[in-house]
């Protein structure tokens, strides 16, 4: 991956969709993400975190208006174009820099939360980007993972049926069919993860604890069949299976 300044299609029909929306439309979202941060680790003014792939910048501007200390990083300048934008119309400059994170460095023991919501299905070296996250982390730091699951019927990724369970080079070849050779400079999801996968990544990076999806679930907000379904699921792994091979995102969050 590099850095493309000239306007690619698959960010400028991204840009498009998203036009319209309003930093209140992404609020629920956000105070998700904080509140199952805050689960391991407290979040005030002195908290330092980093969002990697921060997209339309919803996240560091909200985070800004509300007086946290997010800094993050995007690779495209359209993106990072429209996010100065949007934080100008709400009196507010967001703390983003231009640059790769397969090539920039990130520092050590600089941060205590690293997001990197919907972003690592498009790092093409994801593993060596995991690795200089968790460097930026410091001791008992946290990451806030999200990205594709492989095995999921439905992929947010392209809105086709088994759209994820296609080999990669298919896959590839499909997306350049239907969006133009382009969409590999930026936009393809270079990674369609399992599971499992990711988490023997996790523990190379050097995570001591990592936690899944169904260990993260806040029961107390499901129905109550639900509840006890994950109850089971976090005690047994031959429930705990099928429900991470099969739901619609890889959600972790890890130690360090």
């Amino acid at each position: 991956m590099r850095i493309h300044h000239e306007p690619l299609p698959e960010i400028t029909r991204y840009l498009k969709a998203n036009q319209k929306s309003s930093l209140e439309e992404m609020r629920p979202e956000y105070e998700s993400c904080l509140r199952l941060i805050r689960r391991f680790k407290p979040v005030t003014p002195e908290t330092r975190i980093l969002e990697i792939g921060t997209g339309t910048g919803w996240f560091p501007l909200m985070a800004k208006l509300d007086g946290l200390s997010v800094s993050g990083i995007e690779i495209s300048p359209q993106l990072l174009e429209f996010s100065m934008e949007w934080g100008r119309q709400h009196g507010v400059v967001p703390d983003i820099t231009l640059a790769n994170l397969e090539e920039h460095p990130v520092g050590e023991s600089l941060y205590d939360v690293v997001v990197a919501n919907s972003v690592f299905e498009h790092i093409e070296r994801w593993e060596l980007a995991l690795g200089r996250l968790a460097a930026a982390l410091k001791p008992g730091g946290i990451l806030y993972f999200c990205s594709t699951n492989k095995f999921s019927p439905i992929s947010y990724e392209y809105p086709m049926l088994f759209y994820g369970w296609m080999p990669d080079g298919i896959r590839y070849r499909f997306r350049m069919w239907r969006a133009g050779a382009e969409v590999m400079k930026l936009g393809i999801d270079f990674n369609q993860f399992r599971c499992s996968e990711l988490r023997r990544a996790f523990r190379r990076a050097g995570f001591s604890t990592i936690f899944d999806r169904v260990d993260l679930v806040d029961t107390d907000r499901l129905s109550a069949w639900k509840a006890r379904l994950l109850r089971a699921a976090r005690r047994s792994a031959l429930l705990k299976w099928p429900i991470l091979t099969f739901c619609d995102a890889t959600v972790f969050v890890c130690v360090k």
